[in-house]
């Protein structure tokens, strides 16, 4: 082996650490690093790095305040919307709860034969009408209605007034307590005796339907308070109810009739036999009042459905079908038919309550 060339590779070795040091002290020179650092500095480096933070969580926090905040006025937008839309539908579905039972109510008053109600037109008063708030106010006061309500602005306070005033201006009649309330001012017990047949005179016909009010009132609270003094067992049991029931659709059925009372409008063909029926039953011929009911409700007529051409040949008697006393009034239509039933009931009631002295009057 040349000893030459293996002192140059020694050497050649030796050299290349050092090389190597110097490039790693060059590059140690040109970026020194702090091996040691004051405590102050920490300190001041903690704090600066605190602040930081803080102020990050600061931001944050107010970023989510903000989010917060903006959530809350949405969802109150929306609920606002969603409470003006349920008061809306509410105002609306009252408009026309209050049409219908208002349909309603004229509906039963007519089929009932009562007045109709009157129409309530604010629209038609002229604006030059007009009341200053105060003096409406102060109006209002004086009729002891109050001055203002819950949600009313002037107008719909105007027309509560206008209300009022109508009201006050139209006579008030008396109605009487009893089983069907009514405005026929009632007589007393010798007063109540029906005549025979039909008076003639306004006067006298006006008197009639008073006296034909005060009977029937008069036998529906007795028959009401018969039902009321039976045993809690039969008041309870199947036919105590539906006797009851009997006496309340009796009561109702007849109210029509009483409408007819007081407008003085029951035509001559039903007011002649219950005149008949009332003045028998008082004198408590009950089998003889019964015949009368009869002949009102299914008349004389052979067949009183209402025949027209009981033949192909003209017959003589064939004018008798059309003769007014034959006439089925109980077939007229259905109110008729309830109260000239609800007056068979009263009937029934008036011969358990007062019984005939002869025993063949008795109904069967």
């Amino acid at each position: 082996m040349d000893f030459a060339a293996l002192m140059s590779k020694e050497i050649s070795k030796a050299k290349s650490p050092e090389k190597s040091s110097g490039k790693e002290t060059d590059k140690s020179s040109t970026q020194p690093t702090k091996k040691y650092m004051r405590r102050g500095d920490v300190e001041a480096a903690r704090v600066e790095a605190y602040k930081q933070e803080q102020e990050r969580l600061a931001r944050e926090r107010e970023e989510r305040i903000a989010n917060k905040r903006k959530l809350e006025e949405e969802e109150a937008d929306r609920k606002r919307e969603r409470e003006d839309k349920k008061r809306r539908l509410a105002e609306e579905s009252k408009a026309r709860r209050e049409e219908e039972e208002l349909a309603k109510e004229r509906e039963r008053r007519r089929r009932l034969g009562l007045p109709d109600l009157p129409e309530d037109k604010p629209e038609d008063v002229p604006e030059e009408e007009d009341i200053e708030e105060d003096e409406l106010i102060e109006k209002l006061r004086a009729m002891d209605a109050p001055a203002r309500l819950f949600g009313e602005d002037y107008k719909a306070r105007l027309r509560r007034y206008r209300r009022l005033v109508q009201r006050a201006d139209i006579p008030k009649q008396k109605i009487t307590d009893g089983p069907i309330p009514t405005t026929l001012e009632p007589v007393s017990g010798a007063q109540m005796i029906i005549p025979a047949k039909i008076p003639k005179d306004q006067e006298n016909r006006l008197f009639l339907f008073r006296q034909l009010g005060s009977y029937f009132n008069m036998v529906l609270s007795e028959w009401e308070l018969a039902l009321a003094k039976r045993d809690v067992t039969v008041r309870q049991s199947f036919q105590g109810k539906q006797a009851y029931n009997a006496m309340i659709q009796s009561r109702e059925n007849m109210t029509p009739l009483f409408r007819l009372f007081e407008k003085s409008d029951l035509e001559d063909g039903l007011l002649e036999p219950i005149v008949e029926i009332v003045h028998k039953a008082q004198q408590r011929r009950y089998v003889d009042a019964n015949d009368a009911y009869l002949r009102v409700s299914i008349g004389k007529a052979a067949w009183p459905i209402g025949v027209t051409m009981v033949g192909i040949h003209e017959r003589s008697a064939r004018e008798k079908l059309h003769q007014s006393d034959q006439q089925a009034h109980i077939l007229s239509d259905e109110i008729t038919r309830k109260y000239l039933q609800s007056i068979k009931r009263c009937l029934s009631f008036a011969q358990v309550r007062w019984p005939p002295e002869d025993l063949l009057q008795i109904m069967g």
